[in-house]
C-alpha cells in the first residue's frame, strides 16, 4: 500500500509514505544530538540528488493501517545514544498523530553513526 487513505463528506484524502517520511525526518531533526538521518550508502545518494527530508527511513503501513517506520540516525558525539533514540520515537510519533491521525505501530530507530559535532 503507497497511500493510508480515509474519506471525508467531501471524498478521499491520502497520505502518501513520503509524507509520513518527511515528518518523522524533521521530527528526528527536533532533538538535540541528532546530527542527521541516513549515514548509509543509500542515504548519501539521496543527499547528493537534492533528496535531504526523508533519507533513508523506510515507511510500511500493514493491512489494518498501522503504520511502521526504520529511522537510520547519525547522532553526534557526547550525546547519549539511548536517550536520543527514545526521544525520536517519541517526538515522531506525537508528530505524526498530530497531524495524520494514523495508527503508529513501530517507530524503529538504527543509530548507524556518532560524529563529532
Amino acid at each position: 500500500m503507497e497511500k493510508e487513505e480515509s474519506r471525508t463528506d467531501l471524498g478521499a484524502v491520502r497520505i502518501h509514505k513520503d509524507v509520513i517520511a518527511s515528518i518523522a525526518s524533521l521530527a528526528s531533526l527536533e532533538i538535540e544530538g541528532v546530527k542527521k538521518i541516513g549515514g548509509d550508502l543509500k542515504a548519501n545518494i539521496y543527499e547528493l540528488l537534492g533528496r535531504k527530508e526523508k533519507r533513508g527511513i523506510k515507511v510500511e503501513i500493514d493491512r489494518n493501517d498501522e503504520v511502521r517506520l526504520d529511522v537510520p540516525l547519525v547522532v553526534g558525539y557526547g550525546f547519549n545514544v539511548t536517550d536520543v533514540a527514545r526521544n525520536v520515537q517519541e517526538n515522531i510519533q506525537q508528530s505524526l498523530e498530530k497531524m495524520t491521525n494514523l495508527t503508529i505501530k513501530e517507530i524503529n530507530v538504527n543509530v548507524q553513526r556518532i560524529e563529532k559535532e
